[in-house]
């Protein structure tokens, strides 16, 4: 925990860093969500 804290509060690279992952991870989910919900209009 303290580690995501140092990223976090440390300095802008850290916390540009976190964000990048976050956003990558959320875009997955997307991209997963909207290739269940295609496949499932047929």
């Amino acid at each position: 925990m303290s580690l995501w804290m140092d990223l976090l509060f440390g300095n802008w690279i850290g916390r540009l860093s976190v964000f990048t992952i976050l956003f990558m991870l959320a875009m997955g989910v997307y991209f997963i969500v909207l290739f269940v919900s295609k496949s499932r209009q047929d």
